[in-house]
């Protein structure tokens, strides 16, 4: 997505219900049904759902659970951001913000930063966001900046710091007190507005038994052939906690310039998820957009991991990702960004922006965008860990001693109940004939029991 080389990068300086029966698996199943119904038949109803109302773009839908919190410029009102929790806040031009976090000794803790400009502000390629973690005497345990690089399209854009627990990191390595610093970068400071800002935190437990400590010394580079097959329509959301779950297999939506759209691919440990974007013809023109669609990939903990975009004439073009290595604990250990990421099995994010720009040259669309996702590799079991991943959902699973984190085939959540929910999505059964249809069938299940 054309974002400037992090200097260190971020990482340097299910189990459900115990289902008894049958009877009660199925009416799980039922019930998810209705709620997808409903679900379908509110898409884009309101900046939280899990579609892009048409219409102006939504710049982002911030998740409906964050707590607002004010940015301070010292730690000593620094407002105190709780584990596994959703915050929204705001960032001026010129003041670093701080929060305030309170670790263990034992557990990493990683921050995500979504910043989001009004969508006509106006932005160059080096402005951007710097979130960085620091203990209490100033020290940095992580930092990472995030631009919007070469397609200069206002967009939210996300960065993450972490205080990690390492043998070999001592520093940051206490409990105690530590503070988050967020501010912007660049040179561009004309429009003076406050941009809006997402705040997620997460925790990874300790490991309960030891684990490899070196990367992987190999792994299959190449790149894999793009998916293929009929394309299934699939609106994505307007933010992290909005996206929409896709697996693998070619998906449609449109996309207006200025929007941006989010979607989830559940990977599993020894997976590795693969992606690229399309954008349809729309009549051939005289000049070129760069940068016109930024497509990237996100970790569970939302860091971005890569990105790339493509440059538009009004002819159909296509852009990829380049390959990812399989989900495995001791990725930590690697050398690149890319493959560090790869350390969590959970909720992998594609999140596309069509720059505002294409509406100069091409009108205002909507554009179709096809999406091509693959996720390959041989699923096994995750490391045991000593506790449970904070906020839990968006992991593989709630994992914790001798619970190891798998993903179930499929990518959509366990057994058949998640089968016959993907079936539904797929297939937009309008949420009024779910419900009659799951009102129906408990009927008739009703006068079974009482006959």
């Amino acid at each position: 997505m054309g974002h400037v080389p992090r200097s260190g990068g971020w990482f340097g300086d299910e189990k459900g219900w115990r289902v008894m029966g049958r009877r009660t698996a199925w009416w799980r199943a039922v019930c998810r049904v209705a709620v997808v119904g409903a679900v379908l038949c509110g898409t884009g109803a309101g900046a939280g759902g899990s579609a892009v109302a048409a219409g102006t773009p939504t710049p982002y839908a911030f998740s409906p659970d964050a707590t607002t919190v004010p940015g301070v410029g010292s730690t000593a009102d620094a407002v105190r951001l709780e584990s596994g929790r959703t915050y929204r806040s705001s960032l001026p031009v010129s003041e670093d913000v701080y929060y305030r976090l309170e670790l263990d000794a034992t557990s990493s803790a990683y921050v995500s930063a979504t910043a989001v400009p009004p969508a006509d502000a106006v932005v160059s390629a080096s402005d951007g966001i710097r979130v960085s973690v620091q203990d209490a005497d100033s020290r940095s345990c992580n930092s990472e900046t995030e631009n919007f690089g070469g397609g200069s399209s206002a967009r939210p854009i996300t960065a993450v710091a972490m205080r990690e627990r390492s043998a070999t990191r001592t520093r940051c390595g206490e409990a105690g007190t530590y503070y988050v610093v967020v501010e912007r970068v660049g040179t561009t400071t004309a429009d003076d507005v406050d941009w809006d800002l997402e705040l997620a935190t997460f925790s990874e437990p300790p490991l309960a038994e030891a684990a490899p400590s070196s990367a992987p010394e190999a792994w299959d580079s190449a790149s894999p052939t793009p998916q293929t097959g009929e394309a299934v329509r699939r609106s994505g959301g307007a933010g992290f906690a909005s996206a929409v779950s896709v697996g693998q297999g070619v998906w449609r939506s449109d996309i207006s310039p200025g929007q941006t759209v989010f979607y989830k691919v559940p990977v599993g440990w020894g997976e590795r998820p693969h992606a690229s974007a399309e954008l349809a013809s729309s009549g051939e023109g005289s000049r070129v957009v760069v940068g016109a669609l930024e497509l990237s990939v996100h970790n569970p903990v939302r860091a971005p991991l890569d990105d790339v975009s493509l440059n538009y004439n009004g002819s159909q073009r296509s852009a990829s990702l380049d390959p990812l290595p399989p989900v495995a604990y001791e990725n930590r250990y690697g050398s690149t960004d890319q493959v560090k990421g790869m350390r969590f099995g959970g909720s992998y994010y594609l999140v596309v922006h069509l720059g505002a720009q294409v509406a100069e040259r091409f009108g205002d669309g909507p554009f179709v965008l096809t999406l091509r996702v693959r996720v390959d590799g041989s699923k096994g079991g995750g490391p045991v860990y000593e506790g449970r991943f904070r906020p839990q959902d968006v992991f593989a699973s709630p994992v914790g001693v001798g619970e190891p984190g798998v993903v179930p085939s499929g990518g959509g959540g366990a057994g058949d109940d998640d089968a016959l929910m993907t079936v539904v999505a797929v297939s937009g059964i309008g949420g009024g004939t779910v419900i009659l249809a799951v009102l129906g069938v408990w009927t008739g299940l009703g006068r079974r029991r009482a006959s």
